[in-house]
């Protein structure tokens, strides 16, 4: 039965180091079913789902340490097993933008999390502004509402505190 590895990868950013995870990964007889990369500020990121058979998990833990080490890398592995889907009403994309501020992600997930919303996925990005302003961020959540969540009495919260916010946004269900 496979097993599966989570994987992840910190360090100095340059060429050539997801070509040596990725052979370390086929050396070891696994596959990457999933992964994300990028670069936060100078640093490196890779995260990566692995799969394989019980010996071919037990190799790639033990060998990655050492590439970590060649590479300077620091890595960290955990086992864990296939996602398991919860029950959902329905799926939602919530999407917004404007000045960067202290907490706002703070405040936007605390929102949701009072009202039982589990968030699939989250990219958030801030950017210096042309004319010297105040940076801007864009942040944009895949979200899952749990049955008997209202999506109006959600999307009504989330819309005031945008409002309140200053902040420009949607909230619509995932096409």
């Amino acid at each position: 039965m496979p097993q599966q590895l989570v994987v992840t990868a910190i360090g100095t950013d340059r060429t050539g180091i997801v070509s040596k995870l990725a052979r370390l990964v086929t050396d070891c007889n696994c596959n990457i079913t999933d992964s994300r990369m990028a670069i936060f500020g100078g640093e490196f990121t890779f995260i990566m789902l692995l799969s394989g058979d019980p010996p071919a998990i037990s190799r790639i833990e033990h060998l990655l340490p050492g590439l970590g080490l060649e590479l300077d890398l620091t890595t960290m592995t955990k086992r864990t097993s296939a996602h398991q889907p919860k029950p959902v009403a329905a799926r939602y994309v919530l999407e917004y933008t404007g000045p960067d501020r202290v907490g706002t992600l703070g405040a936007m997930t605390g929102l949701l999390a009072s009202h039982q919303v589990y968030i699939g996925s989250l990219q958030s990005q801030s950017q210096l502004t042309t004319d010297n302003g105040p940076s801007q961020m864009h942040t944009q959540m895949t979200l899952e509402l749990p049955e008997g969540e209202q999506p109006e009495q959600v999307k009504a919260a989330v819309m005031a505190l945008l409002a309140e916010m200053n902040l420009t946004g949607s909230f619509h269900a995932q096409s």
